[in-house]
This record gives structure tokens, sequence and C-alpha cells, in this order.
């Protein structure tokens, strides 16, 4: 839906747009300005309407930035410029000013769309999907929904094909991985409404596929004496020491999700058996590990010396008042990065370094010592091969033995 208005209308219009939505009034005066700077070179070029060549060569004559802005991290001092060329090339292409994506505590529905939007959440939990997958689901689809409002649309079943088409299109700056699970919750959601009957025909076969490989990306891993470093670093004369040791031994030795490190209760805990029984809060398989010796011991130093008299039926709480289990959006990666900080190890640029890289560092080790990928999946908790098989390339060892003698060869 490409409207092609003279820059001055343009700017017009999408102020008057800001108005509506309600922007705050410093906000307001700071886009004039801009708007003002970039009218007024405009002209100096000659230029009528407003294209991402200007915005660029605007940001890059005013402000000597050149970043890919779609791409790279944007500059403290160009943020606003950045963001008022952005909506200026939005709204000439779609009418409509596109919401940046925030994460937002608690969403508001659209009135028009709020009781379908309540069915569609109780048909989730039906299919018995993560917390987190249902949380992070809907997240995506509300942006769709924002769209949708914006549009002014009344009712799903106005939506056209030139509607999807036209949001789409804000979506291909993300990274393709993200493109593509926007692409699939918007393809579920629109069956769900033809399905439901919500809409008279199937929107979902509208919704462009990607036709690309799997190839997730390799996985951050640690060598094992930077895990033994990081081990040792940490203070088990303390009390928050103690948890943190046990924490961490659970998920380098027995490579537990995060997740389930949060959700494990006391009576996970058979010392009988010497095993650990839980349900994955993402697979929702049941899956039974060994308590190891260490594990073990880890765990009776902190329940019996560390933590704090609690009902709590958790077995890791929080080390303040008031002791609870840690929050649902907890991902305890301060729990890690402090010990890594403390051991003295370089964390290079770019690489991940949260709890969850010590499961991947457990991968990798099982598989240098031989361990068979299934073997591999079952203890990872993984329903996808596929989702092992990336720990091939982390395997180097592995892959030199699999190499070719050229002398051989010849």
């Amino acid at each position: 839906m490409e409207i092609k208005l003279p820059l001055e209308e343009l700017i017009e219009q999408v102020l008057a747009e800001l108005k509506r939505l309600k922007y705050a009034h410093n906000t307001m005066n700071g886009y004039c300005l801009l708007c003002k700077k970039i009218l007024a070179f405009a002209k100096e070029e000659n230029e009528i309407y407003f294209s991402e060549k200007l915005g660029i060569d605007f940001l890059k004559n005013d402000y000597n930035c050149t970043v890919n802005y779609y791409k790279e991290a944007m500059p403290k001092n160009v943020r606003h410029a950045i963001r008022i060329i952005r909506i200026l090339g939005d709204y000439q292409l779609h009418g409509v000013i596109i919401r940046r994506i925030v994460k937002k505590a608690s969403y508001i529905k659209p009135p028009q769309f709020q009781s379908i939007l309540t069915s569609y959440e109780k048909e989730c939990e039906i299919n018995n999907y993560s917390k987190r997958g249902l949380r992070t689901r809907l997240q995506r689809l509300f942006f769709f929904i924002d769209y949708l409002d914006c549009r002014e649309i009344q009712n799903f079943n106005d939506i056209t094909p030139e509607v999807i088409s036209d949001y789409v299109k804000t979506i291909f700056p993300y990274h393709e991985k993200s493109i593509s699970a926007i692409l699939t919750t918007l393809r579920v959601f629109l069956r769900f409404l033809y399905l439901n009957s919500y809409t008279k025909n199937d929107l979902s076969i509208i919704v462009p596929k990607q036709k690309k490989y799997y190839y997730p990306s390799i996985p951050s891993t640690w060598k094992e004496d930077e895990v033994r470093q990081i081990l040792e670093s940490i203070d088990r004369g303390n009390p928050t020491g103690k948890r943190d040791y046990a924490i961490i031994l659970l998920v380098a030795k027995l490579g537990i999700r995060a997740g389930d490190i949060k959700n494990m209760k006391l009576s996970d805990l058979n010392w009988n058996s010497k095993s650990i029984v839980i349900t994955q809060e993402k697979t929702k398989n049941i899956n039974t590990y060994p308590i190891l010796n260490d594990i073990g011991w880890a765990i009776i130093d902190y329940l019996k010396n560390a933590r704090p008299i609690t009902s709590s039926p958790y077995i890791f709480i929080r080390m303040k008042a008031p002791y609870e289990a840690f929050g649902k959006e907890a991902n305890m990666y301060n729990i890690i990065s402090k010990y890594i900080r403390i051991a003295g190890i370089t964390v290079p640029n770019g690489k991940r370094h949260g709890l969850h890289s010590l499961r991947h560092s457990l991968a990798s080790g099982l598989l240098e010592q031989g361990t068979p990928l299934p073997i591999i999946s079952e203890i990872l908790g993984h329903l996808n091969a596929k989702s092992t098989s990336i720990y091939i390339h982390t395997g180097i060892e592995g892959l030199r033995a699999c190499a070719l003698d050229p002398e051989e060869v010849s």
C-alpha cells in the first residue's frame, strides 16, 4: 500500500498520526525539529519525495552516521533521527506507523479482537504449550494485531492478501530465524481463525514460506579447564556460593536446563534411588537424572547449611527476603557471569556465556568421547535429533578423525 506523497505532506500526516497515538509532548517536539531538518536537507538535494536513500544521506550528512540501522546497533546520539527516518519510510510504504518491538508487561488487546484472542490463548493452553512458549508466541502475534489496529481493521474478515503482504514487508529487517518464527506464528493463528469460522477464507495459505534449510547457529562452548576454573572460583563458604555451586554442577554435569532447575522441587529428589525425576518445562517429557556423588553432596550442603527457612516447595530459592522461588523471567544469567568474571576468564565478543552454554559444553564433551548422538539427545532432553546434530560442528577432534589423508587418496 505504497502512498507516494510529497515529503512535506508526508511529514504533516506522520506528525498528525503521532499526535493521535498520544506520543509524549517532548518526543513530538524532537520529531518536529528533526522533520524540519530532513525537509531542509531534501530541498538542498532537490528531492520532492522521501526515499530510503534520502534518509541514509541525511544521517550521513547531518550526523556522520553510516551504520546499517536495520542490522547494527544504533549510536545513542542518532537514535531519534534514525527512528524518524524509519517512521517516514514505514508510513510511506504502509500508511501506518509501525510500533517499536518492546516487551509489554501486560498487553491490552484491541476491543474488536479481544474475545477471539482470548479464545486463541485458551486453545494454546489446551494444546499444552509451555508457559514460556505461549508467552513468546503471543508476543509475536500481538505485533500483527497492533498492525491491524493501526490499519483500522475492525474484523478479521477484513484482512486481505494485500494486508498480509504489507505486514510481511515490515519484518524483513529481522534475522531470518525471527522471520521464520513470526511467519509460523501468523500462519498458525490465521489457520485457527478459519477452522473456528472466524474468517470465511483460509488466509494461512497466503502467508509466504521461507525456503531455508535447517541450520541453527553453532553453540558457544567452554573448555574443560574453563568449566573447572568457574567451579573453583565459587566461594562455597557462604550460603549463596553453596547454592550457585549446586546449580552450576547440575547444568555442567547433567545438562539440565535453567528453567527446569528453577522449577525443581524437593519432592523431585529421590535419595533412595539416587535420582532426580522432573517434567521438562520445554518438552513436557519426564526425565530421570542420576544424583552423582559431587552433585549429591553439593545439594546436601546447600539444603543443610545454606537454604533459608521457608515453606517454598522449590529447591533453589532467592537468598534475600522474601525467600521464594526465582521469578518467571529469571534466566539466572548473573549466576554464571559472576563466576566467569571472578575466575578471570576472558569472554570473546559475540560469545554467549549464559548457563545454557554449559549444556553445550557437556554435549560437545560427550561427542569428543565418542558418545552417539541419540544418547546425547536423550541426556539433553531434545525432541528432535536435528537439535543435537549441531554439536557435530563443535567436535573438532571428531572432525579431524574423519578427514582424508591427501597422500592416501593420491
